[in-house]
Order: structure tokens, then sequence, then C-alpha cells
């Protein structure tokens, strides 16, 4: 049987017709159309009016085939490549229009333009927070508030739940420092704030000790009998001195590089011994006058940790060589953060830095590398970097100030607003014998402890009362010129409870307090 023979070429002919015709047509479109990818602003979204400055377009055809238009006016616009950079600073809030056209926007062809409506709204959220009460540490805290016109809440960085309203409530785990809290809103606009965790001190009434002080029998039971007389309550017993040495075995791994760490004491068994005892212990750490760090760094050609003098040479100013550390290095707030945080692990109670300043005289003739702001801005945000390390771990932070950076902060960069933002007391060294004569209008402040001591905590509490910050001073149990005896250092006591101060720090170098009757007994409960 013969099969009749087709003649295919009837349909190949028409179909190969066909796919070209429409190929044809699909290039021209593809050479009219002008839609594209826009970045920086969603047809129907919010932007801030500086994000117009961020708009990016990638159109599907040469970039100089293009035509932009803003609000119905040809837009400012720069080339980059194969993309249209919007070229406007900012827009004015309200609604607004952009165009995007194909080569010959009158022919009415599909995806010949591309149209996007969009909102500048510059109005940042509101963001109102309740004031937080004054706990105990270790205590839950619940924050409440509310944001106004927010899409979106963050705490810590993380998202956090907020209501059809506007209001939120943080839970905040005991040990928090701090909570930073932004409400943003479909613009990306943002309103933030940190809110410092109020803590209340327990109150301490309590003497300094040096590593080598409590490592001496001879100078460590008198303070313990002081102790079981109920004469104080708290142990101030030094991490890190003056001369940068570190009175354990510090397993900081800097602390170990640079050769601080020693074996004084064994700070398991002393603040098994203290606790034992029912004191409170506060770790000492002197924080930027370090020569130990100091030294090394300079060694090492790591000279940007130290404070240097205008030609480029080490300060010294009287505390020797290489005395003196950088606080705006980022390597040495590590340092001194990282001995902080252990001492708060290990079971110090408190963590007091000391030195926490810059050191005194014209500010002109000193170089901070890497200091961005004021001195005094960072030493305070130096505290605001150790609070959060020690508060997890159960322990409050102090600082110890000059009793003149209540009258000139600057001097030394010791702002007291400022860190009491970020510390939970200060302690200011308000010692008779430092004052110059006629200071607060006191004759000889050496030989009138009391009046001295009353004028200059009087500044102290008025710069900390809108915080919860506490005012413990360092009173004076040491004769420099006008012998020091139980009346004077009764005197002292006696000026800071004039101020609602019941709270002292008594220093003597040489860690001998004979003055024993200026402390009273506390009453048995």
């Amino acid at each position: 049987m013969t099969r009749p023979v087709r003649d295919y070429r009837r349909f190949i002919l028409p179909a190969a017709v066909a796919v070209l015709v429409a190929g044809v047509v699909a290039l021209f479109v593809m050479w009219l159309r002008a839609d594209a990818d826009v970045a920086g602003v969603t047809d129907g979204g919010s932007i801030t009016p500086a994000a117009a400055g961020r708009v990016a377009i990638s159109p599907y055809v040469p970039a100089d085939r293009v035509q932009v238009q803003l609000d119905g006016a040809p837009a400012p616009v720069t080339r980059d490549g194969e993309r249209i950079l919007l070229a406007v600073p900012s827009l004015p809030e309200g609604e607004h229009s952009l165009v995007i056209s194909g080569p010959d926007a009158m022919l009415p062809l599909p995806g010949n333009s591309t149209r996007i409506t969009f909102t500048v709204d510059g109005t940042p959220p509101g963001l109102a927070l309740d004031p937080l009460p004054i706990t105990e540490l270790g205590s839950p805290v619940d924050l409440h508030g509310r944001a106004d016109g927010a899409s979106e809440l963050l705490v810590n960085g993380a998202p956090h739940p907020i209501a059809d309203d506007g209001t939120f409530s943080v839970a905040a785990p005991p040990g928090t420092a701090d909570l930073d809290i932004a409400a943003r809103d479909a613009a990306g606009n943002v309103t933030a704030q940190q809110v410092p965790i109020p803590v209340r001190h327990p109150g301490m009434r309590a003497v300094h000790m040096t590593a080598y002080a409590w490592a001496s029998g001879a100078l460590r039971e008198p303070v313990l009998q002081l102790a079981r007389e109920g004469r104080i309550d708290t142990v101030q017993l030094d991490i890190k001195d003056e001369s940068g040495i570190i009175g354990y075995l510090s397993q900081v791994p800097l602390a170990q590089e640079i050769g601080a760490a020693s074996d004084v004491y064994n700070p398991r068994e002393a603040l098994d011994q203290l606790h034992a005892a029912g004191l409170r212990v506060v770790g000492r750490i002197v924080a930027f006058r370090d020569p130990v760090l100091g030294k090394h760094s300079w060694q090492n050609r790591q000279t940007e940790r130290l404070v240097q003098t205008a030609s480029g040479s080490p300060y010294s100013g009287g505390y020797g060589q290489y005395s003196f550390t950088n606080f705006a290095n980022p390597d040495v707030r590590a340092y001194n953060a990282a001995l902080a945080e252990e001492g708060a692990a290990l079971g110090f109670d408190e963590i007091l830095y000391d030195y926490v300043r810059r050191p005194d005289g014209n500010i002109a003739k000193l170089r901070f590398q890497g200091l961005t702001g004021t001195p005094e801005q960072s030493i305070a945000d130096f505290l605001g970097e150790t609070r959060p390390l020690v508060r997890k771990h159960g322990a409050l932070l102090g600082a110890s100030v000059y009793g003149i950076s209540a009258t000139r902060p600057e001097q030394i960069a010791q702002d007291i607003r400022l860190i009491s933002q970020h510390a939970d007391y200060v302690a200011p060294m308000v010692y008779p014998s430092h004052w110059g004569r006629g200071e607060y209008g006191v004759a000889n402040p050496d030989s009138q402890p009391y009046d001295i001591t009353a004028r200059s905590l009087a500044d102290f509490v008025t710069l900390t009362e809108d915080s919860a910050t506490a005012v413990i001073p360092w009173l004076q149990a040491f004769t420099l010129r006008h012998a020091y005896g139980p009346a004077e250092v009764r005197a002292q006591i006696e000026a800071a409870e004039s101020n609602g101060i019941n709270s002292f720090i008594l220093w003597d170098p040489n860690c001998k307090y004979t003055q024993s009757a200026a402390l009273e007994p506390k009453p048995k409960s």
C-alpha cells in the first residue's frame, strides 16, 4: 500500500515566519520599554526626605535612552554606568511621583513606562517612656512606654512586640544595665533612647586596702576587727593599683602578656574570708595610670596606647615615664574593662575605677590618639561600656573623681553629670589636705575638715540629684600637714551626713586605721 506524501513545507514556512515576526516585535518592545528595577523606594511606600538621594534606577534599556520625571518635571539625575541615580539631596514631605519612560513615550506599548507613587515622611515617631523606679540590684524591671507612629520597635537591637495603639512593655532581666529603645516608622525615621536601669546602692562604711596590705596579717587583722565591732561593713581591696600591678594571677590575656599579674593574694580565698565576715568587697582598679601597660606598649611600638606630649613623646607630668595610658585607645579601654568583668565574675560586689580621667594640665600640650569628641564624653562612655559587663555578674560600678571635678570638669575630664548616667556611684576624693586655701570660702581646708567636706559634697549631691547615682566620698584618714586623728575623721563623716550621705571610704595609703573611735559601731538589728 502506498502512503500519500505530505508537503511539510506548507507548515514550516508559516511557522518560521511567525517566530521571526514575534522575535522582531519582542525586540522592538524591549527596545522601547523602560521597565526598571528601582532601589530605595517602592510604589505606595514611604521614605525619609534624605532617602531620595539614594534612589537608584536600573532600566532594561540603555540608561541614556530613558527619561525620568519627578512630580511631572524632568528629574535631576546622574548616571552611574547602566544605573540612573536621582540627584536630589532631599524632598519635601508629602506625596510624590516618579515616572520612568522609554525612548518614545508617545507609543502606548506595554512596559513603555513605570510609575511609582510614594510619600516622603520626615517626622520621626513619638517615644514616651514611663520613669523607672529605683530597684535593688538583681531585681527584675518592667519598662512601659508608647511609640506613636512606629511600625517597628527594637529593644537592644532586637525586634520587640508593639500593640496597635503603640504601647509596649519590656521586661529587663536582672543584671541589665541599660535598655536601648528604638522606634522606627515605615519611612525609616527613628527615635531612640538609652534607658539606664536605676539601682539603689546599699551604702558602705569602708576602708581602703592595698593588695600587699591584705596579704599582711599585721594590717589585715585590725581591719577584720573593725568589722567584728560593727564599725565598717565594706573593704575596698585593690585589683590593679597605681603601679599597674594586679594583686592576683589575673587570667586576662593582656595582663599576662605584659607581666602585670602577680600572686600577692588569692582572690578566691580573700573574697571568701571577707564575705564570711559579713563584709562587702569593692575591687579598685586604677584605670589609666598604668606604667606597666604603658612601658610595654611603648617598647613594642604601640605608642597610640599612651598619652603623649605635643611632640609625640610619652607624657610623664610628675607621674613617671609611661605612666599615663590613653583613655581613648580601644586596647586600653578593653584591658581595664576585662579586668573589671573578671573581678565581678570572681565575686567582688563592686568595681570602683580610680584614675578614670585624663592627666591634669594644659590639654593643648597633650595628645590622645584616636579621640573623637571631648575627653569628658569619652571617659563617661568608657564607664558606659563597663557597667553592663559588671552588672551581668551582679556587681555595681563606681568612679573615683577629683573634688575639683564638680566645678572644673574639663581640667581632668570628669563631668559629673555625664558620669552619673553610667556609674552607680561617684566617689569624690574630697581630702581636706588636697584643697587650696580659700576653696569654697574655707580659709584653711586642712584644719577645717568639716567645712570643706560639707561644702564640696553639697555640689556633688546637686550634680547627681537627677539620677540614681549615689555619692560615696573618699575621706582622709592620714596626716599630711595637720594631724588627723579620730576628731578630724569624725568631722568629715558628720559633714557627709549633713548632706544626706551615710556612706564613706577611708583612705590611708599605709592602711593603718588607728582612728577607730571615729567609727561608731553600727547598731545590731
